[in-house]
């Protein structure tokens, strides 16, 4: 079986986005443009896959990790140089070379497949994989002769007019055979309008060598959109975006409205989960199968089991268990754990806080730091004081408690099951099983108190 292989180009600086930020970085539904690439190259289980980096390397290289090789491209000389760099990992190997660059995105597992099969069953020693574009302005021409062979790929800057009216594009995706591809790189010179090493160079080159070269043209040219600016990288977005929400809807979940839903690519969604307009899931959310969320709500890297309801909430690196429900407009910040059935109302906030099955945390309440049991009801008002102006303290609620409303937990406390806390109580001691506290200053009446005020006076209050 053929060996193959992967270049991905990612040293350019990409100046035309006008960004601190490497331009393959830049993220489409949730990852960078080049984790995207990588994510899809993966799937063909390449012997090995080399990363060329050169602007921000050490953050490509942080973003990729041990994933894929590295070679350094230290000044920016053409896509051939970029390539040559990989030379040192892939020189001499035996096998099929797949060049790719970071900027596509929208590239899949399947085109690449079809891309080496094609390059195998026509015997070529390159094959370009190409795109009819409704603008081809900016991209590479692919010039074919009458009967229909690749003669040669222009770049737009080199191109003359007639040339320039060519529709089928250079995708910049390329197999190659891997000896054939550094040998006729030692032959490409930077004699163009950029001064540049061009990869598509070799493609001359191995013509005039008598070398089979072909060419793939994909169906689809959106699936070849490369990003160069922040306009095509909304338009990439958009495209990822219908290609995500189709696949969501594919498999049995409900978008009421696609257009308006947002969905990072690692999100896993249950069947019959119905997803509201506005809503937007980040990151490694996983969705159970029965959920509904609502307008407006934000789920990051959370878990939410099925049967949850999230009515126009932000949840954030926290887990809601079956059958809960939580909102309108509350709040669960990182290592929240809400419990099977637990109710969690409007206008509250969790953060790193337990809620036990069956607890009711109803509206207008803080609960941090805090590990609350079972069946327990919390007033109107709550709220856990967790931290001391130094250091965050920790409250423990056992099962079965009432806790009143517009009452201060000031932790560290201990509340004991089945335990009673007046409405208005300002707890710093542990309550015990059974037992009711009862912080807050008696009431004073003072009677006629109207009688003594100058507005008694006034024909406006009388």
């Amino acid at each position: 079986m053929t060996s193959k292989f992967t270049i991905i180009l990612a040293a350019g600086k990409g100046t035309r986005m006008k960004s601190k930020l490497h331009k393959v970085l830049h993220q489409i539904a949730g990852k960078s443009m080049v984790d995207h690439v990588l994510t899809q190259v993966e799937q063909l289980h390449p012997e090995a896959v080399v990363t060329v980096v050169g602007h921000d390397a050490d953050a490509v290289k942080a973003e990729l990790g041990d994933r894929t090789q590295f070679a350094e491209q230290k000044e920016q000389l053409g896509t051939g140089h970029a390539v040559m760099q990989a030379e040192g990992i892939l020189g001499g190997r035996r096998g099929v070379t797949m060049i790719v660059s970071g900027d596509t995105p929208l590239l899949t597992a399947d085109t690449f497949n079809k891309l080496f099969a094609y390059h195998a069953d026509k015997g070529a020693k390159a094959t370009i994989l190409t795109a009819a574009a409704p603008d081809p302005t900016g991209y590479g021409r692919i010039i074919r002769g009458e009967l229909g062979t690749v003669q040669k790929i222009v770049e737009q800057k080199d191109a003359s007019p007639e040339e320039a009216q060519i529709n089928e594009i250079n995708t910049g995706v390329f197999c190659f055979d891997n000896e054939a591809l550094f040998s006729a790189l030692h032959e490409v010179t930077n004699d163009n309008a950029q001064g540049e090493y061009y990869l598509t160079d070799v493609i001359e080159i191995l013509k005039n060598r008598g070398d089979v070269v072909a060419a793939y043209k994909m169906p689809n040219f959106d699936e070849s959109m490369g990003v160069n600016d922040r306009v095509a990288l909304s338009a990439a977005a958009r495209v990822m975006r219908n290609r995500i929400n189709e696949q969501h809807m594919r498999d049995g979940v409900t978008l009421v409205d696609p257009e308006r839903t947002y969905i990072d690519a690692d999100v896993k969604i249950g069947s019959d989960t119905v997803i509201e307009p506005g809503a937007y899931l980040k990151g490694k959310t996983v969705i159970g199968s029965d959920c509904h969320v609502g307008t407006g709500s934000t789920i990051t890297d959370s878990t939410i089991e099925d049967g949850v309801t999230i009515t126009s909430s932000t949840i954030e690196d926290s887990i809601m268990r079956t059958g809960s429900d939580i909102g309108p407009n509350s709040h669960l910040r990182p290592q929240s754990d809400i419990g099977e059935g637990a109710h969690i109302g409007n206008f509250c906030e969790v953060k790193k806080a337990t809620i036990g099955a069956g607890t009711k945390v109803g509206h207008l309440t803080y609960v941090g730091d805090a590990t609350l049991g079972k069946n327990i009801n919390v007033g109107c008002g709550v709220v856990f004081v967790n931290y001391d102006g130094v250091k965050k303290w920790h409250t423990n609620v056992g099962d079965e408690a009432f806790i009143g409303s517009n009452s201060n937990i000031v932790a560290p406390v201990e509340v004991a099951d089945h335990s009673f806390i007046a409405a208005g109580s300002t707890i710093t001691d542990d309550v015990p099983f059974h037992g009711m506290a009862i912080a807050r200053a008696r009431q004073t009446t003072k009677k006629d108190y109207w009688d003594r005020l100058p507005l008694a006076e006034s024909e406006e209050w009388k």
